[in-house]
């Protein structure tokens, strides 16, 4: 098919990209300088602009994470460079009215140590084709962006913290003052971003200097355990100089000269040690008690003091299963589970543990481990935000018989593949081979149906009630899409008031 560029120009200057399948791409637009020199570790600063044209047609950088991570395709990876503050625009190239579009503002996921904004299934293409412009951003991650050094800053190696966070802020501004050039309306952004990238989201609904930049948030599996307090963050700053091999007086000057390479390895390490000092949080991750973030998310939701927007959040029916095969980081195991409640009184401990039946079985195992990692974030987030806002609460249960056979069933992530219509493309039909390609098409329909109508409007469509601790509606997306009242009401009662702090 014959591809013609497509010229905007925005804020900065005027950038090219490529029309191709209906819709107008443009990749890679630079939204902040670039965060090297001294500007490594710092706020991000808004682009400068450029003469002529920019040509923004192919992706450019991701930021430094474990090469391993930045597999494109076969045997093809994505180069990495500080320089990865980027952001992708995608727009219907004959949208069906004049009126401008709502903007679906996408946040990737990974743990806060890895993933781009140019992973294939993210293309965002069916998203707009349905009506809205597409924005995925990159932001700094790892030691670079999601690693609280701020407390190892001197006047000469100044540090500020949350810089991922800043990061997203700032895209949204730009999002703020270019989405009409794209026949988007700045006025109406929903947010949205699965497991980090949903945590992101709920962080960004209790930043105040988020205010105003978006009106709908869709948190996809956000995950527990994330944000951390401003003394945790100090605590694993001074671990992370050790690492280094310096004092923390010495840190800031150490991490301003290491390489990337060396900064990752480091974190590796502070994770692995992380997880055995069970301080209340993981290392990478918001930190709260600062200006930029004053309290931890879920107690701003709680308190009335999150940014009122309308919310959809919800978790995968199988959300541990994912874990036994790649990324080994969750509790699925009995000798991690025991661990992880080594510290908890006896009582919270059989509370736990008694909620999955048969524990310690394996799938009783990564039923728990799925619970703590994304279950219990979404539980709190429900209720602490329906209290004061629209907040409406999914579980995503369809699972093709290809997944069901190798036993990863409806495991973290796989709503992806309905948010964005993989089961359409090449790759989804050999997932959906199995006869499963009807409903595929059926629940990716609804999912992408509901989506679209609560960015328009701030209502996910007919049949989905607003979730209170009263009722406590979840829908359940599956081969039947289904209503349920308050499901595993035993396991989310089980986790209540545990905390991973040592205690």
């Amino acid at each position: 098919m014959h591809q013609q560029t497509i010229r905007a120009r925005i804020s900065t200057g005027t950038v090219e990209g490529f029309t191709k399948d209906g819709v107008h791409r443009w990749r890679s637009i630079p939204y902040a300088k670039a965060p090297v020199g001294p500007l490594r570790f710092r706020a991000p600063v808004p682009a400068d602009p450029w003469p002529g044209v920019r040509y923004c047609h192919g992706f450019t950088y991701c930021a430094p994470q474990q090469k391993m991570y930045t597999l494109l395709g076969v045997g093809k990876y994505q180069p990495m460079s500080e320089d990865c503050l980027t952001l992708n625009v995608v727009a219907p190239e004959n949208p069906d009215s004049d009126e401008p579009l709502p903007v679906m503002f996408f946040i990737h996921g990974g743990g806060y140590i890895l993933g781009s904004s140019a992973t294939p299934i993210y293309d965002g293409v069916a998203l707009a084709k349905r009506g809205c412009v597409y924005v995925s951003v990159n932001y700094r991650l790892g030691p670079l962006g999601c690693l609280d050094l701020s407390s190892l800053s001197t006047p000469e190696h100044p540090i500020d913290d949350n810089l991922f966070l800043r990061d997203l802020v700032l895209a949204l501004q730009w999002v703020r003052d270019n989405a009409a050039v794209f026949g988007g309306d700045p006025d109406n952004v929903t947010i949205f971003g699965e497991s980090a990238g949903a945590h992101a989201v709920a962080t960004l609904m209790a930043t105040p200097a988020a205010a105003g930049l978006f009106r709908q948030a869709i948190a996809e599996s956000p995950a527990s355990g994330m944000a951390g307090s401003a003394e945790v963050a100090a605590a694993f700053a001074d671990d992370y100089a050790a690492l280094l091999g310096v004092r923390p007086s010495e840190g800031a000057a150490a991490v301003m000269a290491a390489k990337p390479a060396q900064l990752i390895d480091a974190l590796d390490r502070l994770m692995v040690d992380g997880m055995k000092a069970m301080r209340g949080a993981f290392p990478v991750g918001p930190t709260y008690g600062t200006k930029m973030l004053p309290k931890d998310p879920v107690v701003a939701m709680r308190d009335g003091d999150a940014h009122q927007v309308p919310l959809i959040v919800g978790t995968n029916a199988d959300e541990g299963k994912l874990f036994t095969r790649f990324l080994q980081l969750l509790p699925t195991t009995e000798p991690a589970i025991e661990m992880l409640l080594a510290d908890s009184d006896i009582e919270v401990r059989e509370r736990i543990t008694g909620a999955y039946p048969g524990y310690p079985s394996p799938s009783a195992c990564v039923r728990l481990g799925g619970d703590f990692a994304f279950g219990t974030a979404a539980w709190q987030i429900a209720a602490a935000h329906g209290a004061h806002s629209p907040t409406y609460v999914y579980r995503y249960d369809y699972a093709p018989r290809t997944f069901r056979w190798s036993g990863l069933g409806a495991t973290h992530a796989t709503e992806l593949f309905a948010v964005f219509d993989i089961y359409r493309t090449r790759f989804g039909s050999l997932l959906t081979a199995a006869g499963d390609r009807v409903s595929a098409a059926r629940v990716s329909r609804d999912v992408q149906r509901r989506w679209g109508e609560f960015s328009r409007t701030g209502r996910p469509g007919e049949g989905w009630p607003r979730y209170d601790e009263g009722m406590r509606a979840v829908l359940v997306f599956d081969r039947q899409t289904r209503l349920e009242y308050d499901p595993h009401s035993g396991r989310r009662q089980a986790w209540e008031g545990f905390t991973l702090a040592a205690q």
